[in-house]
Parts: C-alpha cells; structure tokens; sequence
C-alpha cells in the first residue's frame, strides 16, 4: 500500500485544485493521500468528492504553522474535527497573520523590485491562505526571479532583508489545540536544517509530552544523518515515524509518492484521529 500523508493544494500554496491533487495521487499510483494545507482545511470537501470517485483515500489534515524557541515549525494534524475552536481558532488567527505579514513584504519588497499585492493576489487565486509561495510566483510572473527556489534563496529567506514574521502559537500549544480538536499531530519535515534553524532536541521531548504523536522522518529536506537522528528520537520517545512528499504540484520539485509511510502507521493514526478516512 502507497501511503503519503503530506501534500499542498490552491487552498494555500500549492498549484492545483484539491480535486486536481487528488487525482494526480491517483496517476501516481498512491493508495492513500493526506490533504495537508497550511493553517486551512478549505480543500477538504473538493477532495472527499474527488477521492470517491477517483478511488484514492483521502486522510483530511492541515500544516498548523507553531513556534519552538524562536524556530519557525510545522505540526501535521491529521483527522481533527474541523469545527472544533481549539484548533479553529488559532488557525484562523494565522491566516489572518498571515496576510497581514504578506502585504507588508510586498510593500517593502517593492521598494526595491516591480512587484504589486495584486500582483500577488493574482498568483494566489482562490487560495485561503496567501502566503510567500504567491509572492514567490509574483515574481517569477514578474522575470525578478526565474523560480520559486531563487525567490527563496534571497529576497524571501527568513534572514532576508524584507523577512517580516508572522503570528503563530508555541509547538506544545498547537499539539494540545490539535489534540482537544480529536487530531492527531506529527512534527512535520522536523530536521531540514537547510530551510533555517532547526529545534534542539529537547523539544521533541517537550512536544511529547504535550501529545505529539509522530515525527515525519523521510523527507526529501533530511540528510541520512539527520534521518537516523530522528529515528533515534522516535524511537527513544515512542512517536510514530511517516515520510510523505510535501507535494505542491509545480510549486516544487518534490513527487506524489517519493517518500511513504506504512500501513501500520496509518492505522494506528486513524485509531487516535476523530474524523474518518474518505474512501470510494
């Protein structure tokens, strides 16, 4: 069984439909996809229609964007009530943040280079959540840069010069809000120490003992050595190991599939989640 339980869609910063998403999983010859979009679950519905007629089980979940010790980080949730104000809230809370941090790097940006917010409203159709990846795509559309990844790389790096931070809840408060919503949280892309800084380990005996379920090891951002670090702290702390693509369509070189987690995590995910998985 091909499990990936991480992927983007138009609902925050990936290039296709959720039902387009959810098709493509199914091209990719993958079983079971997890929804996955940032601080929203907006996609949900289009991808439960999709995932019964295309076949593919669909595992509803959001990124939920968090602090630990400063660090920028992201927590998985899978299978949350969606209603529950536990999570709702600070979510809706971190859209609104994030729109406000949105605007405001644009306008110092386009000190600097052609860039408008409707140039980024543009990019971001009918995305709940806007964010940098629109501003990425602004520029590309503009021939500032010649892809997201140049985008990244200077004008939008969080040590950048027109990095503006944006509101989110420390890590142990987003396990326990994702877990009072009947979710289940895992540490999302945890080790990928080329995006920033990454969390010393003590955290992750932090978040443990606020309800972290797993940790999401196999990941196109982990080094081999960063893999076995993580494994070693799964294993030291009883969390569940998954590994998942971060696909966002054309947004990013990462492929449906390319990481997998097993059957037996999945179940056992589905056994600690509130919401059922969508099936055919």
């Amino acid at each position: 069984m091909r499990i990936d339980l991480h992927t983007h869609s138009r609902a925050s910063d990936g290039t296709q439909t959720p039902a387009e998403l959810v098709t493509a999983a199914r091209a990719a010859g993958l079983d079971v996809v997890a929804l996955t979009d940032h601080d929203t679950t907006a996609g949900w519905d289009e991808a439960a229609n999709a995932a019964r007629e295309v076949g593919t089980a669909l595992v509803r979940g959001t990124e939920v964007s968090a602090r630990a010790g400063g660090v920028s980080v992201h927590l998985l949730s899978y299978l949350q009530d969606p209603e529950h104000p536990a999570l709702a809230d600070e979510l809706a809370r971190a859209r609104e943040s994030r729109v406000h941090r949105a605007r405001r790097i644009v306008e110092r940006l386009a000190r600097d280079v052609p860039i408008t917010w409707q140039d980024v409203l543009d990019q971001a159709r009918d995305a709940v959540v806007v964010g940098r990846p629109h501003i990425a795509d602004a520029l590309v559309a503009r021939g500032v840069v010649p892809d997201r990844d140049a985008a990244f790389a200077h004008l939008l790096a969080s040590d950048g010069p027109y990095h503006v931070d944006h509101y989110a809840p420390e890590a142990p408060v987003a396990v326990a809000a994702i877990r009072a919503s009947g979710g289940v949280p895992v540490f999302a892309h945890p080790a990928a120490d080329a995006r920033g800084r990454i969390v010393p380990d003590r955290v992750f005996d932090e978040l443990a003992e606020a309800g972290l379920a797993g940790l999401e090891v196999h990941h196109r951002d982990h080094s081999p050595a960063q893999r076995e670090r993580l494994l070693e702290i799964a294993d030291r702390l009883d969390l569940l190991v998954t590994g998942s693509s971060d696909y966002h369509g054309a947004g990013k070189v990462n492929l449906l599939g390319e990481n997998l987690t097993a059957p037996d995590v999945l179940d056992e995910i589905v056994r600690q989640g509130t919401t059922e998985v969508v099936t055919a």
